[in-house]
């Protein structure tokens, strides 16, 4: 192979690169109006997010963590309570339950690495107030059970929606379907600051102020508090450079769906790779493309040898994570989750790679397994 040439897992600075000089002039207007602390752009930044997603309110904070938390927190989530969950995410969807008090209760994944919705009902108890749901990958949960539980029971629906910016079910906007939707823009999402950030959506006008006060230390007015809380205000800078990359958000969303598709095809003729196929109702975004590899290590070392970046996301379950230990659960109790942690591969998939690039990773994964 090839080893001079090389197809970097991430490349934030060619994205930047080709859009450089309007970020550069969004900077400069926030200079010049010195309003640094929720000012004209965060405030369009949540109408646009609005519109986009299909709700009535959006709130934007200084990260998707946060994001989740004043979500649980909005809806009185906390200490005897639990939230339906998943083991698979990145650990900020399983921390945020316990930093209100609350317990999380996982059950299993299916194929497209989401939430299996026919395991939720049984995890159900008479403590259950919440589920968090992720779309993991960029590929939106299959919704329809889950809001027919969630009315059954009287639970809240939470959208972890951070890998998932402009994804859709049903030709809905996920972070619009359940109560809640949180957003991170941190700078690896498809929708991403130059730093941290983070969204809520939502359609009820009661939790959008709740969230207003919970970002800014439960200030009504600049003189009055009405609750305690911290300060987790978006800058207005980072809304700025947001509102320059919403511009070229569908723009570069089907490109990564085209490089999906790329992906899909090539590789579909080796038997030792399974590949996420898109399923009819859903418009996936591919914040990452995993697949699911025989020698998952080996092929990533040789990937790596020949100058391809990849990642695993993520190989550790929350429930087999220390911080987790006195949750109670042991290795075996999902084996989905397991099995999958052991293949799962995340291949290169954004909007700056060109066609020789994918065709190189390609021709990279048949030789590995030819050889």
């Amino acid at each position: 192979m090839n080893r001079k040439y090389r197809v970097p897992y991430v490349d934030i600075a060619s994205q930047h690169l080709q859009i450089k000089e309007e970020l550069i002039n969004a900077f400069s207007g926030v200079l010049d109006h010195g309003k640094f602390i929720l000012g004209d752009e965060v405030h369009e930044l949540e109408q646009r997010f609005s519109n986009l997603c299909g709700t009535n309110y959006s709130v934007g904070i200084n990260s998707g963590t946060d994001a989740l938390i004043f979500a649980l927190r909005a809806l009185e989530i906390g200490p005897g309570d639990e939230v339906i969950t998943v083991p698979n995410s990145f650990i900020a969807s399983t921390s945020c339950i316990m930093l209100q008090g609350a317990r999380p209760i996982f059950v299993d994944v299916g194929d497209d690495y989401n939430i299996n919705p026919d395991l939720i009902e049984p995890a159900i108890t008479k403590n259950t107030k919440a589920i968090l749901l992720v779309h993991l990958t960029g590929r939106p949960v299959n919704m329809d059970p889950v809001m027919e539980i969630a009315k059954k029971y009287k639970l809240f629906v939470i959208e972890d929606c951070a890998q998932a910016v402009s994804a859709e079910y049903r030709n809905m906007k996920v972070g619009s379907i359940g109560d809640v939707g949180c957003f991170s823009f941190h700078p690896l999402k498809t929708l991403n600051a130059c730093g941290d950030g983070g969204i809520l959506t939502t359609n009820n006008q009661d939790l959008e102020e709740k969230f207003k006060l919970m970002r800014n230390i439960g200030k009504k007015t600049r003189d009055e508090s009405v609750i305690w809380s911290g300060n987790s205000r978006l800058d207005s800078i980072q809304a700025a450079f947001l509102l320059v990359k919403m511009r070229y958000l569908e723009t570069w969303t089907e490109k990564r769906r085209a490089n999906a598709r790329f992906y899909q095809e090539k590789l579909s003729d080796l038997k030792q790779v399974q590949v996420p196929l898109d399923k009819p109702y859903e418009r996936a975004v591919y914040h990452t493309f995993v697949i699911q590899a025989d020698h998952r290590d080996g092929l990533r070392s040789y990937l790596d040898e020949n100058g391809i970046g990849s990642n695993v996301h993520y190989p550790i379950p929350i429930h087999l994570q220390e911080a987790a230990k006195d949750l109670g659960y042991l290795k075996g109790k999902f084996p989905v989750t397991e099995s999958q942690a052991s293949r799962i591969l995340s291949l290169p998939v954004y909007p700056e790679l060109t066609d020789l690039d994918l065709q190189y990773v390609v021709d990279s994964i048949h030789k590995y397994y030819q050889e």
